[in-house]
This record gives C-alpha cells, sequence and structure tokens, in this order.
C-alpha cells in the first residue's frame, strides 16, 4: 500500500480512534453480542445480526486504520516554500469568483467544507509544483477550468 501524508494532527487524531476502536468500541461491541445470544432465538435474532454486523465493521475500521497509520508519511511544519506541495497552505482564485484558501493534505485528511483538499484530488494534483502567479489548469470530473494561484503560505 503507498503511503499516505498526514499532518502531526491528523496522525494524532487516527491514533486516538484506533485506541478507543480497541479498548472501548471492542467492548462494547462483545457485551452487545453475548446480550443478544442470550435474549434466546437464533433464527430470528436482528439484534444478534446487528451486533455481528457492527463488530464486522469496528474489526475492518481497525485493520484500515492499522494500515494507514504504518504507512502514514507525516508532513512536516515546513519554512515557506515557493512551490504547491503537500502541507502548503494556498489561496486561489477561479476568474470571476472569490478567492478561496485550501490546505493541501493527504486524502485521510481531506475536507473540502473546511478547507482540507487532497493531494490526490484534481485540485490538489493541479496545484502540486505551482508558483504564486501560475495559471493553471484543473482537469475534473465537472470539466475543466482554469484557476490563478495567488499565494503560498
Amino acid at each position: 500500500m503507498p503511503s499516505s501524508y498526514l499532518t502531526r494532527e491528523g496522525f494524532e487524531r487516527l491514533q486516538q480512534e484506533l485506541d478507543y476502536l480497541r479498548s472501548t468500541k471492542r467492548i462494547e461491541v462483545a457485551e452487545r453480542l453475548r446480550d443478544a445470544l442470550e435474549d434466546g432465538e437464533l433464527i430470528e435474532n436482528a439484534e444478534l445480526e446487528a451486533a455481528k454486523n457492527e463488530q464486522s465493521f469496528v474489526e475492518g475500521r481497525i485493520k484500515e486504520l492499522e494500515i494507514l497509520l504504518s504507512n502514514a508519511h507525516l508532513i512536516e511544519e515546513t519554512t515557506k516554500t515557493d512551490m504547491v506541495q503537500v502541507g502548503s497552505k494556498v489561496e486561489i482564485q477561479e476568474e470571476g469568483m472569490d478567492p478561496e484558501k485550501f490546505v493541501i493534505v493527504g486524502a485521510a485528511e481531506a475536507d473540502p467544507r473546511l478547507g482540507r483538499i487532497s493531494n490526490e484530488s484534481p485540485l490538489g494534483k493541479a496545484l502540486l509544483n505551482h508558483k504564486a502567479g501560475d495559471r493553471v489548469k484543473v482537469e475534473a470530473p465537472g470539466g475543466e477550468f482554469e484557476i490563478e494561484i495567488l499565494s503560498i503560505g
């Protein structure tokens, strides 16, 4: 599996989620399974089925987080650079639109509503390795558009 980019904050948040799932959530699900088994009728026990599904989800998420964290590449706080890279704060503007600010992060931390875009997204890919003042074409599923990089922080 290729490495994923994470900020220190993102790494710690995902590690906390993993710790919670391994300890607290696993115990809760085990108790739920035990209670469902004690309720009797195994043939049509909806609670048992729901508990098994939750257990499967929890174990799958644990495995996903273990792999993600073991392959993580931490984004270091660096001095300001003139090229967009993972970890850069970028201000861009599409013609006729208001300027927008984004931080380029790894896919695991992306949340466009919070101004955090993935380096793997069409916009993130297009911005990488460009400088302030560059006009960049973005190939997006909804069509191509052009933006200008106003600043990099």
